[in-house]
């Protein structure tokens, strides 16, 4: 019997009948794998709806004719997971986990599924055993009569499995370990992962029960396997965090069902993880003394308001050439706020050595903390602390203009509510909102120059 082969591209998972040195797809050097692709099987015959009387196709529905009802979203006691998911699990979804090995991925969902009392789960589990798994429900501490567990790489027997025990709820660790009778090659290859992905996708839509896919990362911090992989699924989720911290985010990367705006702030334990309901009261270190380089921004993450604290040092470069180091920030932005300030502002930061590092080992791309990072900047260069009451939120120019951000409203009432008695925002926020109902003084800016006079 002869074998089919073929060649894939372990970036993109391009398909090529022979060998290629640059992938013509996403442009990689010296990325394709031979790996077979066919067994001489027959056709599958699964199915997980029950068979028309009449043998009338139902294939083609007109529009006007599909219920546009919304189902009844799946609450879990997680609401933070709720928040990310868009207000709740979708029956028949599929959603990809991704992060960090050790970050806490299964730690996370084990200890969801198990909080689902009421639910019927079922979690596969393709690199642990049950005993493993047992310890790790014991440290959590949560009893459930109706989760089980499978420990099977076959995706044949997972479902042969499935049609006994009829669940509600589908986790698999991980989507890389399972493997199909129908494919050839090893588990993790490009043509398992989209096959064993796309039964579970087959079964997700035809049951109407949701899976979740714990997925590995490459050293480059994507999910392992074809890009084709992200596009399958409904829901690509980010679990990320840093190691040194005890902080993990939740982060949604694609969203069919919600929007990919908001994140969950979790804290790692020795019984799990705990929900951070008010992440800006650990993003804000408490300190005593007044200490130059540091600001407070409030920003936005999705529908959740946030006050993160963001810390500069600027000193005299003795290299010749300046440094320009970040954590949590984007570095081009940083230099274009430096040349702002050196153009528009009059302040020689070609010369100086700049660190900028946002506390709590967080990442933020909301451009509101522009004038935040602008102050702390000023602050580390003249060595003139900034009141600690006081806090920023505007979009930075590159004309030096401060120009106006969404949601001023809830991020003014998040300032207000943890005690910051005075919050500086862009001028041009000022149109159609009232500020006399905060009690927060609140301080309209135009330009970098109105700034730096309204603090030093």
């Amino acid at each position: 019997m002869k074998i089919k082969t073929a060649f894939f591209c372990q970036n993109c998972g391009y398909e090529s009948a022979k060998w290629t040195g640059k992938c013509p797809s996403c442009g990689q050097w010296n990325t394709f794998v031979e790996e077979k692709v066919q067994k001489d099987i027959p056709l599958r015959n699964t199915s997980w709806q029950p068979e028309k009387e009449n043998g009338r196709s139902d294939n083609i529905v007109n529009l006007s004719e599909v219920s546009g009802i919304e189902e009844d979203r799946l609450l879990t006691p997680d609401a933070e997971l709720n928040r990310v998911l868009g207000g709740g699990i979708v029956p028949g979804s599929l959603v990809l986990v991704g992060g960090e090995p050790g970050i806490g991925k299964s730690t996370l969902f084990l200890q969801n599924a198990l909080q689902l009392k009421d639910i019927t789960t079922l979690y596969i589990s393709g690199e642990e055993s049950a005993q493993q798994i047992k310890m790790r429900a014991d440290r959590l501490q949560v009893k459930n009569d109706l989760f089980y567990l499978l420990t099977e790489t076959s995706t044949q027997t997972i479902f042969q499995e499935i049609k006994k025990l009829r669940p509600q709820l589908v986790i698999v660790d991980s989507i890389q370990t399972l493997q199909s009778p129908f494919i050839e090659s090893a588990p993790g290859s490009v043509s398992q992962i989209r096959e064993t992905t796309a039964e579970m996708q087959r079964f997700a839509k035809e049951s109407h029960t949701p899976v979740f896919l714990i997925g590995h990362i490459t050293k480059d911090g994507a999910i392992a396997g074809p890009k084709i992989l992200e596009h399958m699924v409904d829901t690509v989720l980010q679990f990320e965090g840093d190691q040194h911290y005890a902080y993990r985010i939740l982060r949604t990367i694609k969203n069919r069902f919600g929007s990919t705006a908001e994140l969950g702030i979790y804290e790692m334990t020795g019984a799990g993880l705990r929900q951070v309901t008010n992440p800006s009261e650990i993003l804000i270190s408490q300190r005593e003394d007044q200490l130059s380089g540091v600001a407070i921004a409030a920003t936005m993450e999705g529908m959740r308001p946030m006050l993160v604290e963001v810390q500069a040092l600027v000193t005299q470069s003795v290299y010749g050439t300046p440094q320009r180091t970040v954590t949590g920030f984007d570095l081009r932005r940083l230099q274009l706020l430096l040349a702002v300030l050196e153009k528009r502002g009059g302040f020689h930061f070609g010369v100086k050595d700049v660190f900028l590092n946002i506390a709590g080992g967080i990442r933020v791309e909301d451009p509101s903390i522009d004038l935040a990072v602008l102050c702390a900047l000023l602050s580390s260069y003249e060595d003139a602390a900034i009141s600690s009451k006081i806090c920023f939120a505007g979009e930075v120019g590159l004309s030096g203009e401060i120009r106006a951000v969404n949601r001023i409203e809830q991020r003014i009432a998040e300032a207000e509510k943890l005690g910051f008695e005075k919050i500086f925002i862009s001028r041009y926020n000022k149109k159609g909102t009232d500020f006399s109902k905060f009690n927060i003084e609140v301080v309209p800016v135009g330009r970098v120059d109105e700034v730096y006079r309204s603090l030093f």
